[in-house]
């Protein structure tokens, strides 16, 4: 059972790295206050993580069956390689990829839920989790939630190279072993020896060496230009598909924003909407005013005109 030390730790270890040193001092300060020195020395040797190897570490602590399947794909991966076997090994190679892809979304989601802000380098994510389906060693440190940095691997997997062997119509020929044609004479049984023929044979195998030679440098050049080109072309596509997920997210963040301004464009034509109709019922009360207007002063124009002639009441009017 996990001691509070270890909780303590991975705690730390699941936090983004910009309070890891802050977290870190006040943990072996309050360690020292309660006298526990071997707590607060383990505290102390504790090393802060890059922001990718946070990223690895939250998805190891907060989904640890992920990197269970990682690692029993790595086995099978390594099982294919070993036993040569290319239809396992191709669709293994698939599955890599999208264990790999999919285990690095499901860790960016993780570390923008803790830090929405924070600039994710998920190719070094996703090198580190591909280093690890080939060496077990780092898929063990992967495991604990405690990296430090991000892990790459120039290479997959434990491929044993075949040994080459050029096959031609002659195994290599040493001069003791070369027939010689050989004829009884006519006396009974004695070898007579045809130098000249020796010597023709002898010329033919050192020619079929120096060719058997001379290929064996040339398909060696080939393989290492071939290894070259293998490596060339995984970085390419380690690249690419790098380079595919963060336009991904680009594309990601856009739609977001895009959702974003589109609700608030609704809202606004709605605000439009619910001050036109404002405007149009104070338009129609205003005309009603108007008109009431309008009706009193006639009323009061038509009133004065009826005023009944009194002279002692009716005031002089003045020009």
């Amino acid at each position: 059972m996990p001691s509070a030390t270890d909780d303590l730790i991975q705690r730390l270890y699941e936090s983004p790295p910009d309070g890891f040193v802050a977290a870190r001092t006040a943990a072996i300060e309050q360690a020292r206050k309660a006298g526990d020195k071997e707590t607060a020395k383990r505290l102390a040797a504790l090393k802060k993580p890059t922001v990718a190897a946070w990223v690895v570490n939250l998805l190891a602590l907060r989904k640890p069956e992920l990197i269970e399947e990682l690692v029993e794909l790595s086995g099978a991966l390594r099982e294919a390689q070993r036993g040569l076997d290319g239809t396992a090994l191709r669709e293994l190679t698939n599955q890599r990829r999208q264990v790999v892809s999919a285990l690095v979304t499901a860790a960016g989601k993780l570390a923008r839920t803790e830090e929405p802000s924070a600039k994710l380098p998920l190719g070094e994510v996703e090198a580190t989790l591909t280093a690890a389906l080939a060496e077990p060693e780092i898929a063990a440190q992967v495991r604990t939630g405690r990296l430090i940095r991000a892990a790459t691997y120039a290479g997959f997997g434990e491929v044993p190279r075949p040994r080459l062997r050029l096959v031609t119509d002659d195994t290599d020929v040493d001069d003791s072993e070369v027939d010689e044609d050989e004829e009884p004479d006519e006396d009974g049984g004695e070898v007579v020896e045809f130098p000249q023929q020796s010597a023709r044979e002898r010329a033919a195998a050192e020619r079929r060496k120096r060719e058997w030679e001379q290929r064996r440098r040339e398909l060696l050049r080939e393989l290492t230009n071939a290894q070259s080109a293998e490596k060339r072309a995984d970085t390419q596509l380690e690249k690419a598909e790098v380079a595919e997920r963060d336009a991904g997210h680009v594309v990601e963040d856009l739609d977001a924003e895009l959702a974003e301004l589109e609700r608030k464009r609704t809202e606004a034509q709605a605000d439009v909407a619910r001050r036109k109709q404002a405007r149009r019922l104070a338009e129609r009360e205003a005309a009603a005013a108007r008109r009431q207007v309008g009706d009193v002063q006639a009323a009061l124009e038509d009133l004065e005109s009826d005023e009944p002639e009194c002279q002692s009441d009716r005031p002089t009017r003045r020009p």
